[in-house]
């Protein structure tokens, strides 16, 4: 395994606070997050608080010393939000983002705090059973476009499938979702891209099995010889442990079959 990862999650609500000075000093989520790769190890610890029901406060401290702090105000406007974020000590990496979520249409746009802010903006229209998004960024440093996707989803009873083009038009998405009662509720999963300046074509293919109410396994492996697994338990209540995996099949591959050589030689000889 090339990649492990750790996390821990718990989840402690607050309860008949009078106090909104206790209300803001005790965190209702709390969570944390421990990733070890090629030896190198990261983590963080996030607290979220909450002020009215309207006003939430989220601080995430990583093992980079740097401090993320999420505000987010609801109900600014009828169906409409704002969000405004900021990393210490990058103080450039600050943003503002407003939220207008309807029923059948949504609007997001964001830009950056600095001299020459990026401004993105998305929007997604349609019906529980199919949908279409767009979303877009413009870079005020340079006067262009950067960036501009679009997709539509299908929804059916028991899959659902959606395309998706992106890079400026240069790849594009399939994917396809079929839940089968056979894995307790879980799901099979395929996706195809394909980057049409470099021609280059991946599948990749997946599935989620549920253990049982409290476990759940996924899995999936790509024509490049990646294969990932993933492995949730719930400990208690809103408490959950993730252990994650990750290994290259081609390079396993390769060393199986230099040892299938070296064995099938020695038979060989045995039998002149």
């Amino acid at each position: 395994m090339q990649h492990i990862e750790l996390q821990i999650q718990t989840c402690q609500p607050t309860k008949d606070l009078d106090s909104s000075l206790l209300l803001a000093a005790r965190p209702e989520d709390l969570s944390s997050t421990l990733v070890k790769s090629r030896g190198l190890s990261s983590g963080n610890v996030a607290a979220l608080f909450k002020y009215k029901d309207k006003t939430v406060v989220d601080v995430k401290v990583d093992t980079e010393s740097s401090v993320l702090t999420t505000f987010t105000i609801s109900d600014i406007l009828p169906s409409a939000k704002a969000i405004a974020s900021i990393r210490v000590p990058d103080y450039n990496s600050g943003k503002l983002e407003v939220q207008y979520l309807h029923d059948h249409v949504a609007f997001t746009t964001a830009v950056g705090f600095n001299r020459s802010p990026t401004i993105d903006f998305s929007a997604t229209i349609g019906t529980p059973g199919i949908a279409f998004g767009a979303e877009t960024s413009y870079s005020t440093a340079i006067g262009k476009l950067t960036k501009y996707n679009a997709g539509v989803c299908l929804k059916l009873p028991n899959s659902n499938a959606s395309v998706i083009l992106a890079d400026k038009g240069d790849s594009m998405k399939v994917l396809y979702l079929h839940q089968l009662e056979k894995l307790n509720g879980g799901a099979v999963v395929g996706e195809i891209s394909r980057r049409f300046s470099t021609n280059e074509n991946t599948l990749t293919v997946g599935c989620l099995y549920v253990v049982d109410t409290q476990t759940v396994v996924k899995a999936k492996l790509s024509n490049h010889g990646n294969l990932g697994a993933v492995l949730q338990h719930e400990i208690t209540d809103k408490s959950f442990l993730t252990i994650s995996g990750f290994v290259d099949i081609s390079q396993v591959s390769g060393m199986v079959h230099i040892i299938y050589t070296k064995v099938h030689y020695q038979c060989g000889i045995i039998i002149n």
